[in-house]
Formats: C-alpha cells, structure tokens, sequence
C-alpha cells in the first residue's frame, strides 16, 4: 500500500433516494452533467437490508450490513414499552463498527460531516461536525446553535452553523434544510480544506414520499440538487482545491409506489400475542411487529424465553400464505443474517408485497390509507430488499476516477474502501472491496 495522500480532498454527497433512472433527467443539468459526462459511473449499486436511511449511511460509513453495525432500523426499540415512539438511531457510539471517519483519523486526514447520519458526538474523529439535529434536540435551548454544540458542533465552526440558521433556519423544511447543510459544508471547505468531507440532502427522498416515485416534483428536487452541487463546486474553487478534489455523488437506497398501509400488529392483538388494556396500550406481548417501512422486524418478548417461537412463526407463515396481510415473506434471523448480514434482537423478518407498507398501531383498521407524518406511511417507501426496485447509483469525478468510465454494479458495502483506496490507505474492517475499475 503506498504512502497516505494527506494532500488529496474527497466531497462525498449522498442524494437520498436517488436512483439511476434519475440519470437520464439529470444529465440535462450542467452539475450533473460536469460530473457524470467527466467522471466514472457505477449504475446500480446493491444496497443493504433494511433500505432505509440511517442503516444504509452506517454502512456506507463502515463498510458492514446492518447487523455488524447494529443500526437494523432507522428508530430504536424498547423492549418494555414496544409500541413507545423511540429516537432514531443517529449518534457514532450507536455504530458498532469503525467508520470510515474513524480510520481517516488514524492516518491523520481531516474531517468534517455536515447533517450526515449518525455522526452526532462525534467531534473526537470529525473535524468539522455540523450534526444531524432532529426537532427534539433543539428542545430545551433558546439558541439552536447551542442544541448543534450539544451534539457535538465545534466552537471553530459555531459562527458558520449561527449564519447558516439566519440564512435558512434549522427546522426540516425544503429546500431549507439542505441549503442549510450545504452552506455550512461550503463555509467549512473554504476556511478549512478538509481531506475528506460528507454531506446528505434529503429533499428527493422528501418528494418521492409525498408524490411517488416518478412525478414532476421530484424533478424539481434533482433541479434543486443540481444548484447544490453548483454551490460546492463553486466552493472548491474559491478554496483553491477543486482541482485537487474527487467528487462523489451517490446514493443511499430507491422507493417503491405503495398502495395502503397495514399494521400485523392488529392480527396479533386478535390472536392474543399482544394485551390491551381498556386505553389501548400494551399491558403484555409475546410478539411484537416494528415496521421498517416495506419490511417489519418481529421481536419476541424476551421473558417467555422463546417459548411462542414456532406458533408465532406459524401464524405469520399462514398469513403470508393467504397473501392478504400485505407480507408475501416471513424470513427468521438466521436466513437473513447467512444472505443479507441482518441480524439483532428480533426473531423474524416480514416482507412486503410490493405494494404495502407496514404500520405499528394496535386497532383496527388494519388497514390505512397514506399518512404524510412518517416516512414509512407515504405514497412511495422503502426498507424492502435491496434487489427489489429502482437502484441507487455512485458518481465520481475529480483526479482519481477514470474519465467516462462505467460498470454496472457493485455493493453499497464497496463505498468506504473505494473512499480508503483513494487516498492510498485500507479499510480492514469492512465487508466490502474498493471499485477499483473506476479508478485510475
């Protein structure tokens, strides 16, 4: 391995939800086409199970499926109160893994991370943190730029992020919010060149949900990702290192349209592996279905000690049977784990339909209609297996990618060693391998 390339700078953008049918509009763009007409293009990208944002960016950020990294879902679970409204995961101690931040710490590189997942307290190996503040972290704090110094903003970039919320605000409204992050990312690269910086616009991802996956608003989405891309490259050259910058755009996961909105947690209640009381919450369950989106994870209560493990898995084979419930698939830990490296405290994996989504309330009606709150309940999702709809793509463009080059896939598990490999160190501890045939 040759020596490591300190005097090299990466931009790694991860457009949520963008897939490579997107491509084709995008090329009409003059920042899209720069990159895509001048760089190395890897079509469609295998992503991880569950396809939803924050497990796929840990493994975007380790090089490992979920069950290595420990981030199965994109929201927490409890145990004791298995219907309670948890946070996300979305802190660095909450990865199990090393992180591609972690070892360009060690090869002393610098960092910086602007509104990525999971990178909340961060700052011991990012340089430059601009965390990924949710609504409820602001709670509490007169000042939101106190609430991004809780979680681990630095004082040497505080004055950029005070900026960034007076030209923008700080609350998940588009395309506020990834101008926000943006802005910030631009400020950090022309005061502080950093070797490595990462950042995650969500306003595709926003729009598929609220519109489907093909509409004319997502158009405007990728249009206004385009401007963004502008500002960066704008940003390297005022800094004086575009030339000397790899530019990456790629994504996380696709979406599929959805039809309705079933929770198995009602046929549970009806089978009497889950109690009510006369309010509507859990008094005692045996099992209990947490939805990823198109795919749900099943946890058995831990105090029966598997006792129910073969009658709950009846149950949901009968139901997937009948192919009524929205689930065509039920998958137990160890399938998923030898295929997908998914794997936690749950006991079985329900698949959608392709058309379904899964819900977590306790009464009927089973079935709903769309529910614009979460993210898991609009007119397009995701979290089902990653062989299924449009794909993810990777970009890159700059000094170390072949010119017009391009193959067909490759895992979502590849990106961090690809990121190593540029820069001239190995990533040992991920499952994955550097794309090299895009490189020079």
């Amino acid at each position: 391995m040759s020596k490591v390339n300190k005097d090299k700078h990466l931009v790694v953008i991860s457009i949520d939800a963008l897939v490579c049918e997107d491509l084709e509009y995008a090329k009409t763009l003059p920042n899209f086409k720069y990159l895509i007409e001048n760089g190395a293009m890897i079509e469609r990208v295998k992503s991880i199970y569950p396809t939803v944002t924050h497990p796929v960016h840990a493994s975007i950020m380790t090089g490992c499926p979920a069950g290595e990294t420990s981030v199965v879902s994109n929201l927490l679970y409890d145990e004791t109160n298995p219907n309670k409204r948890m946070p996300w995961f979305n802190f660095i101690d909450q990865v199990k893994a090393e992180t591609i931040f972690h070892v360009a710490k060690k090869n002393g590189l610098s960092t910086c991370a602007t509104t990525w997942p999971l990178t909340c307290n961060g700052s011991d190996v990012i340089d430059y943190l601009v965390p990924n503040c949710f609504g409820e972290y602001f709670e509490g704090f007169d000042n939101p730029v106190d609430a991004f110094k809780n979680v681990g903003a630095q004082e040497s970039i505080l004055d950029i992020i005070d900026e960034g919320i007076k030209k923008y605000g700080y609350k998940e409204v588009y395309p506020d919010i990834d101008r926000f992050q943006i802005y910030c990312l631009c400020e950090i690269i022309k005061r502080y060149k950093p070797n490595i910086s990462f950042t995650h616009p969500a306003m595709v991802d926003n729009e598929r949900h609220h519109t489907g996956v093909f509409s004319d608003k997502v158009n405007d989405a990728i249009k206004e990702m385009d401007y963004l891309l502008g500002e960066i490259i704008k940003a390297l050259k005022e800094a004086e290192i575009f030339d000397k910058t790899d530019i990456v755009f790629l994504s996380d996961h696709g979406q599929i349209n959805i039809t309705r909105v079933i929770s198995p947690n009602v046929y549970l209640v009806r089978n009497n592996y889950i109690t009510l009381d006369e309010e509507g919450n859990i008094t005692d369950y045996i099992a209990y279905c947490k939805s990823a989106g198109c795919s749900a994870q099943v946890y058995l209560n831990k105090k029966y000690n598997n006792k129910y493990y073969n009658e709950v898995y009846e149950l949901l084979k009968n139901m997937a049977y009948e192919g009524i419930y929205g689930f065509d698939s039920v998958y137990t830990i160890d399938e998923v784990k030898e295929k997908y490296g998914l794997y936690g405290d749950f006991s079985f994996v329900l698949e959608t339909d392709g058309y379904t989504t899964f819900g977590e309330y306790l009464k009927m009606p089973a079935v709903r209609n769309y529910d614009f709150s979460d993210y898991r309940y609009g007119k397009a999702t995701h979290g089902y297996l990653p062989e299924k709809g449009p794909q993810p793509t990777f970009v890159g463009c700059g000094p170390s990618f072949k010119n017009g080059y391009s193959i067909k896939e490759c895992s979502m598990l590849d990106h961090a060693s690809t990121f190593a490999q540029i820069f001239g160190f190995e990533f040992k501890n991920g499952k994955g391998k550097a794309a090299k045939d895009i490189l020079k």
